[in-house]
């Protein structure tokens, strides 16, 4: 698997995850949205560890720079 995605953007998926465990705990959101947006948290993190995201694929999108050779 390459990964796909760069350093920014693993970063700002962390954080959104962050945010919304942190609204979550606050009893800021709740039910139905806590649930789905709690559920875009976790994919966001899982995509972010492995620094691969499978929507870019079929749009041949990266956001990783690539290394200097």
């Amino acid at each position: 698997m390459k990964t796909n995605m760069g350093t920014v953007d693993r970063i700002i998926r962390v954080l959104l995850a962050v945010v919304v465990g942190v609204l979550y705990f606050t009893d800021q959101i709740s039910g139905t949205v806590a649930i789905v947006l709690g559920s875009f948290a976790l994919v966001f993190l899982a995509t972010s560890f492995f620094a691969f995201c499978p929507l870019y694929l079929p749009f041949r999108l990266t956001t990783k720079k690539d290394s200097p050779q």
